[in-house]
């Protein structure tokens, strides 16, 4: 279940009402930010620029690969954890704008998570430390730790328990 805050809005469609809902400089000055760390190849002055510029939290050893885009309304709720690997070209959405509504929603990316490259994440998830996340994804609902998701639509690939007796196997073999 995504965790996501509904505004309903009268009138033309939600996104009419953009600048009611957000600071177009804010937008303005993410707009920059996102698109210098989307072609930087460092990966700690890209973080610097998420953490600082942003105020996204970012765990140490977070790897955003590049063409990263986060969102660029709300990036300050988004949160991702230590040691992650965000692939490339992947979306992380906290807003979604809608005819009769726009929804916020926090997303927040656990520890040790790998997430597939061209993968889009929409707002309200909470992706679980050390899952996996398949290349291509749409994820529109929690992932739980340990897990192996993937597709559209997403589905379970392998539970935590089969993801540890995959990783036994491969060290017997």
């Amino acid at each position: 279940m995504r965790r996501t805050k509904r505004y309903p809005v009268q009138g033309a469609n939600s996104l009419w009402h953009i600048y009611q809902t957000v600071p177009f400089l804010k937008v303005v000055k993410n707009f920059i930010v996102i698109q210098i760390a989307r072609y930087t190849p460092s990966l700690s002055f890209k973080n610097g620029l998420y953490r600082r510029f942003l105020k996204m939290e970012v765990g140490e050893k977070t790897a955003f690969a590049l063409m990263v885009m986060p969102d660029i309304m709300f990036p300050e709720r988004i949160k991702v954890g230590r040691n992650t690997i965000i692939g490339y070209n992947t979306t992380i959405l906290a807003h979604e704008y809608l005819i009769q509504e726009y929804r916020l929603g926090d997303v927040e990316i656990g520890d040790a998570v790998m997430i597939g490259a061209n993968t889009t994440i929409l707002p309200g998830i909470k992706i679980g430390d050390g899952a996996i996340v398949s290349a291509g994804t749409v994820v529109h609902k929690d992932v739980p730790e340990g897990t192996f998701v993937g597709g559209n639509p997403m589905k379970l690939i392998y539970t935590k328990a089969q993801m540890e007796d995959r990783k036994r196997n491969e060290v017997t073999e």
